[in-house]
């Protein structure tokens, strides 16, 4: 590397300056000494990528890092939730991740009279460890699935080998595999690093069919086949849309695509890979669930779902619908919110396209319960899942597991750089460059992944715990609060009111601001109708 060319060359002048000018020069040489030894040890060592990227120079992050609080706090207001990835989440990720000291003094570091402030209810009856009677898990699988999962509570999200390094993606399943999660695969397809320590994978299948993609750009049953049945493959994900960029499709850099992975997704060299915005095996919410049934049949009956940002609402009830009309129904289904994370999407639709999280989920929570199909369905939720209360409050709204992006990436070292979508990430974590991969160090980063899911877990069993219920089923939106003004503070229910169990099924229960969606919703296609009647 360069920082040895010039301090060897620096370390040779002081030398010689101290030979034949004079001996103060020795000082200056025993300080470029150090400074050489110095960068041996940072070139070599392997917790810190921006150090092993970047010896010497790579401390300087450490100390504007250690900088920065000392300044914040004297002349900006502390972070809050609401704020992009705030300072306060980068910790406490960091600190679960390294498994040091994840506490904090000087109690709450949020403004509890802003707009937008949510706490969960807490019980003078609080319950211990001890007490709480379910296992973090929940079983994936209906009545047509003949190979249930039981899934961890927390799980990777969908990202991609491309997007990802292969160190990322080692790391990534290396963790899984020690703490007994899943690793979806992303759209990407499976590479040989997905299953280099054998964890449990969940395979995405996107528009793009990547790993199942035939020659014409289509869908492959028998690559699907021969991929899908692997044992380590747990569970299907069918890709509609995500969260970062809805009716986009998936965008992966030409600089980013090297041999390895254009055969892989079986995609040219040379240019952007662009996923279509929509699907072509299917086109309708029918064709949805007969595509489901396909891959659950071609799987040898694994758990089949599908993943979606919500969107038009009356195109999520036309599913339901399909759902009801042809009996088929999938396993899971993936809800990722507006808010969710990519390293490339128009700023557009990153920012301005797809329902919130928290409104989607409650949405496909009571569309589901008003069909009566809930009990058939687990719900996952994607979208800045970071902590114990963030899983709470998902499960509060409805969802029986999590997905975890952006914390799995600050697992891994990730520093936000925002060099995702260049090739140049500083930490190896999204770059496909040797040099810059070889600072994610697989050994080591795979411990903290693991360390993470198993700290935060904790978190949520203690919060469950200090609610007073035993069992995660019981978590409901009366737990949590929110202050809706300065001096207005509502409950979830109150916010997201649940609707009943079967009341979708008729137009004459269904609640009167359901109405319009559901009148246009068909099973038969995703456009709406805007006719005044119902199917037959």
């Amino acid at each position: 590397m360069m920082i040895f060319v010039i301090l060897l060359l620096l370390l040779a002048g002081a030398i010689a300056l101290a030979l034949f000018v004079g001996v103060g020069f020795w000082a200056l040489a025993i300080a470029i000494g150090a400074l050489f030894i110095l960068a041996i040890v940072d070139y070599t060592q392997s917790k810190q990528s921006i150090r092993r990227n970047f010896p010497i120079v790579g401390h300087f992050r450490y100390v504007a890092d250690w900088l920065h609080p000392k300044i914040y706090q004297y002349f900006v207001e502390p972070d809050t939730d609401g704020r992009p990835f705030s300072r306060m989440l980068r910790s406490i990720i960091y600190q679960r991740a390294k498994n040091v000291l994840d506490t904090a003094p000087f109690g709450t570091q949020l403004n509890v009279y802003e707009t937008g402030y949510e706490w969960m209810n807490h019980s003078i009856g609080a319950l211990s460890h001890d007490d709480i009677e379910d296992e973090p898990r929940v079983v994936v699988g209906g009545a047509e699935c003949k190979k249930p999962y039981s899934c961890s509570l927390l799980n990777v999200s969908a990202m991609s080998y491309g997007s990802l390094s292969k160190n990322a993606i080692m790391a990534l399943n290396g963790g899984a595999a020690i703490g007994g999660f899943a690793h979806n695969t992303g759209e990407g397809g499976i590479s040989a690093y997905h299953n280099e320590y054998n964890g449990d994978l969940i395979y995405q299948i996107g528009t793009g069919y990547f790993g199942s993609r035939a020659d014409d750009g289509g869908f492959s049953e028998e690559l699907f086949k021969m991929r899908a049945v692997a044992d380590n493959v747990k569970m299907i994900e069918l890709k509609l849309s995500q969260g970062a960029k809805p009716g986009h499709g998936g965008i992966l850099p030409a600089k980013k695509v090297t041999e390895e992975i254009s055969q892989i997704r079986n995609v040219p060299m040379g240019q952007d890979v662009l996923s279509p915005p929509y699907h072509k095996a299917f086109n309708t919410p029918i064709g949805l669930l007969e595509m489901i049934q396909k891959l659950r049949d071609l799987s040898g009956g694994k758990p089949i779902g599908f993943k979606l940002c919500i969107g038009n609402k009356s195109e999520f009830l036309a599913i339901c619908k399909a759902m009801i009309k042809t009996g088929i129904k999938p396993d899971f289904i993936a809800i990722d919110g507006g808010e969710g994370g990519t390293g490339a999407a128009p700023l557009e639709f990153s920012n301005s396209v797809g329902m919130p999280l928290r409104e989607g989920l409650a949405f496909a929570y009571d569309a589901l319960i008003g069909f009566g199909i809930k009990k058939d369905i687990m719900l996952i939720a994607a979208g800045k899942i970071v902590t114990g209360f963030h899983m709470f409050r998902a499960m509060a709204l409805g969802a029986d597991a999590c997905y975890s992006a952006r914390a799995m990436m600050m697992a891994l070292g990730c520093i936000q750089a925002l060099e995702c979508n260049k090739n140049t990430c500083p930490v190896g974590v999204t770059s496909n460059e040797p040099h810059l991969m070889r600072g994610l160090v697989v050994k080591d980063k795979k411990e903290r992944v693991a360390e993470f899911h198993k700290e935060t877990i904790f978190s949520f069993m203690e919060l469950l715990a200090a609610s007073g219920i035993k069992k995660i089923s019981q978590i409901n939106r009366s737990h949590i609060y929110r202050r809706v003004e300065m001096n207005v503070s509502q409950r979830y229910d109150q916010i997201y009111p649940y609707i009943t169990n079967g009341c979708l099924l008729s137009i004459s229960d269904c609640p009167s601001d359901w109405k319009s969606d559901l009148v246009r919703a068909d099973a038969h296609s995703f456009a709406p109708r805007f006719e005044e009647a119902l199917e037959d």
